[in-house]
C-alpha cells in the first residue's frame, strides 16, 4: 500500500470526499429528473415557463391530497377558469361546488380570496417573492416557497411530504415532525444547485412519489442512493421518525334526510367553521356525548311529518382531528310544504351541482337508499 504524506490528518481526506458529495448531490438529482421526470397537468414541459396561476392552483389542491386524486379536479377547474382573472370574478358558491369532494374546504375559500386579491390588489399577477406570496390569503411559508421556486425559479427549497421523507431518510434525521422541520429544511436547501430552483424542488418531489416511497422504497433506482445514511444502515423504511399519533374523540350526531316528491331539504353552513359554506342537509350537532333525544329537537320543524324514521347502520366519516357517526333520520313531506327559514329545496337529480362535502353526500345515499 502506498502512503503519501500530504501533511492532513486522518479524517482529512474524509471530510474532503464528503464535501464532493455534497456538491454532486444537486447534479445527480437534476440529471435524474430530466430523464424521469412525472407529466403532470399543471407542470410545465422542459424549456417551457411555468404559469404561476397553475402552479398555484396545483398546490393549493394538493395540500394533503394525492396526485391521482387532483389531477382531474384541476382540469376542470382550468377547464372553466383559465386563470386567476377568470377565477377572480367567479362567485365562491360557484368555486365551492365544483371543489365539491376534494375535501378540506376552507382551501377552497381560501383558493377564491386569493384570486380575488391578485385580481383587486395586483393586477392579476402573482408576486414574485416567497415575502409577496405569504400576504395573499391561503399561502403559508410552503406553498410560498413552491411557488416561488417552481414559477419564478426563485433560490428556495419548499419541503412537502416526499422531501421531507427523502431528506430524513438521506441524512437520517433521528428527530420527529415537527421538531425536526427546522433541521429538515436546511438540509433540503443543501441539494439546491447554483441554478434551476424549481427543477430541484420537482426532482425530490417526484424522488419521494417513485422510488424513495413510504413502503419498500426502491433504492437501487436512486440517484444518489450511495450517499444515503438510512439505507446504509439498512432502516430507510424507519425514516421520517413518527409521533405518537393522538386520536381525536369520536362525535356523533344525527341528519335529517327529508323528501318533497323528487326533491330534498338542504341548507349552506355558515361560511367560517368546519365546511364553511358548503350544502348539507339538516343535522343536529355533533358530540361526544351524544343522545338520540337531544338531536331529534334539532330536526327541522315541518308541517306534516308525522314521524320521523330512522335508518338502520350509521354513516361513518373521518375528518383531520376526530371521527364522526351519524345517524340518519327519514322522512316525506306534501308536495306544497314550505321550507324552514335558512332552508331549501333542491331537485335530487341536481345534487351533483350542489357543493355537497363528501360526509353529505354519504348520509344523503344512505337516507335514500331502500
Amino acid at each position: 500500500m502506498l502512503c503519501v504524506d500530504t501533511g492532513m490528518t486522518l479524517a482529512g481526506p474524509a471530510v474532503r470526499r464528503k464535501k464532493v458529495q455534497e456538491q454532486d448531490r444537486p447534479a445527480l438529482l437534476l440529471a435524474w429528473y430530466d430523464r424521469h421526470r412525472r407529466r403532470l397537468p399543471w407542470r410545465a414541459l422542459p424549456g417551457e415557463r411555468s404559469d404561476p396561476y397553475r402552479v398555484w392552483l396545483s398546490e393549493i389542491m394538493l395540500q394533503q391530497t394525492g396526485v391521482k386524486w387532483v389531477a382531474p379536479y384541476f382540469e376542470k377547474f382550468v377547464a372553466r377558469w383559465p386563470s386567476v382573472d377568470a377565477m377572480g370574478q367567479a362567485s365562491l358558491d360557484d368555486v365551492l361546488r365544483m371543489w365539491a369532494g376534494l375535501g378540506y374546504y376552507s382551501r377552497a375559500r381560501n383558493l377564491h380570496a386569493c384570486a380575488v386579491a391578485v385580481l383587486r390588489d395586483h393586477g392579476g399577477i402573482f408576486p414574485d417573492t416567497e415575502e409577496g406570496l405569504r400576504k395573499l390569503p391561503g399561502i403559508g411559508p410552503y406553498t410560498a416557497a413552491a411557488i416561488a421556486a417552481i414559477a419564478f425559479n426563485r433560490r428556495t427549497m419548499p419541503v412537502d411530504g416526499n422531501i421531507e421523507r427523502v431528506v430524513s431518510r438521506l441524512f437520517a434525521v433521528e428527530e420527529a415532525p415537527p421538531q425536526a422541520k427546522p433541521r429538515i429544511q436546511q438540509l433540503a436547501a443543501t441539494l439546491l444547485g447554483p441554478a434551476r430552483a424549481g427543477d430541484s424542488a420537482q426532482a425530490l418531489m417526484d424522488l419521494g412519489s417513485t422510488i424513495c416511497t413510504p413502503k419498500k422504497p426502491a433504492c437501487s433506482l436512486c440517484p444518489i442512493n450511495d450517499d444515503c445514511a438510512a439505507r446504509a444502515r439498512g432502516d430507510q423504511e424507519t425514516f421520517p421518525r413518527k409521533a405518537p399519533k393522538k386520536a381525536g374523540t369520536l362525535r356523533r350526531g344525527a341528519a335529517f334526510v327529508v323528501t318533497r316528491n323528487d326533491e330534498l331539504l338542504v341548507r349552506t353552513r355558515e361560511s367560517k367553521g368546519l365546511l364553511g359554506g358548503m350544502t348539507e342537509v339538516p343535522n343536529s350537532e355533533w358530540l361526544a356525548k351524544h343522545e338520540d333525544a337531544d338531536a331529534l329537537a334539532q330536526a327541522p320543524a315541518l308541517k306534516g311529518i308525522a314521524r320521523w324514521h330512522r335508518k338502520a347502520g350509521v354513516v361513518t366519516h373521518v375528518f383531520t382531528h376526530f371521527p364522526l357517526e351519524l345517524v340518519v333520520y327519514t322522512a316525506r313531506v306534501p308536495a306544497r310544504t314550505r321550507a324552514p327559514e335558512g332552508m331549501r329545496w333542491v331537485p335530487i337529480a341536481t345534487l351533483k351541482d350542489e357543493a355537497l362535502p363528501n360526509v353529505m353526500r354519504k348520509v344523503i345515499a344512505h337516507g335514500l337508499g331502500e
